[in-house]
């Protein structure tokens, strides 16, 4: 499972301090409760990472650093006292890429993280801005795995539509497009990008993406396109009859991933849409990868897991 949260009780405390929520859910997380609920769901392995709201508050770049560092040594000491249930991916500072850089070489170095999580949009600025590009340099050097999280929209919310029901879907689809339009997909070939919820709206609308990207571009639409399909995804929200589907068609079974999305979207949730995976007509070995193949074979750690 690559889409699962941790919530570190010093975290839930800061934030508790503060009167923020996490996530907009209050989702409720503890080690048991995890395991329980992998259990339930069939998940032998957990990656975890942290959600929205993230570690970026009224302190600044100082008080994310010093937060995202233990986030990240709470992940680390989980994994390493249950190895066999949990890995984690660590928490970065955006927009400050200098903190971010140092993170995450000390936690990819020191701490044996399996990658990095980053939101869609730091502060509103999406993942092709050219002020992360150092940032992006050093994560190709280290050939990294970077999940990509949504985060709220910059700008006023909806009436009455909480951000996880659509807009989480469009900030992903966002910051794919600005790492295409960029050209930073293809500026650093060895990053692994995943985006959550299946990619967004990207397999439904990849070619309205792939055409009006084309206006202003001198790729074709085709580049395009076959920029766009260089993303691993997961199902997490996404195992549905209707959006499957079109995500396995786009992307191939190949770098599909599996993922729930616990706890913030709910046991009730996540049962939703396991079931609906479940039951999904699948081969075998299609089945084997996404479940966990295709993982295994972006996380070295796990190549020996049964």
């Amino acid at each position: 499972d690559v889409h699962q949260h941790v919530i570190p009780p010093a975290y839930q405390a800061f934030l508790d301090a503060r009167g923020i929520s996490t996530g907009g859910l209050a989702p409720v997380w503890g080690e048991d409760l995890a395991l329980r609920a992998m259990d339930a769901h069939g998940v032998a392995t957990g990656i975890l990472s942290l959600s929205v709201p993230g570690v970026r508050f009224e302190g600044g770049d100082v008080q994310a650093r010093e937060l995202a560092r233990r986030v990240n040594e709470f992940g680390a000491g989980l994994a390493a006292r249950r190895h066999d249930r949990f890995g984690f991916f660590a928490t970065l500072t955006l927009p400050d890429v200098e903190g971010s850089v140092a993170e995450a070489a000390y936690a990819l170095d020191e701490l044996g993280a399996e990658g990095v999580v980053l939101f869609a949009n730091a502060e509103g600025a999406y993942l092709g801005d050219p002020r992360f590009e150092p940032l992006l340099a050093e994560l190709d050097r280290r050939r990294a795995v970077v999940y990509i999280h949504p985060s709220h929209l910059h700008g006023a919310v909806a009436d009455g539509i909480p951000p996880y029901i659509g807009d989480y879907l469009l900030d992903s689809t966002r910051t794919a497009v600005s790492l295409v339009r960029s050209g930073e997909v293809r500026r650093w070939p060895d990053i692994t990008f995943v985006l959550s919820h299946g990619g967004g709206f990207i397999p439904f609308a990849a070619h309205r993406l792939a055409m009006t990207m084309s206006y202003d571009s001198d790729r074709t639409v085709d580049e395009l396109l076959a920029d766009l399909r260089t993303f691993h995804v997961e199902t997490a929200q996404a195992a549905s009859p209707v959006s499957l589907p079109c995500v396995l068609d786009f992307f191939g079974v190949d770098r599909v991933l599996f993922g729930t999305d616990w706890p913030h979207v709910t046991d009730r949730g996540a049962a939703y849409f396991t079931s609906h995976y479940d039951r999904y007509p699948l081969s075998d070995a299609d089945r084997a990868a996404i479940d966990s193949g295709n993982a295994r074979r972006l996380l070295p750690r796990y190549a020996d897991a049964r």
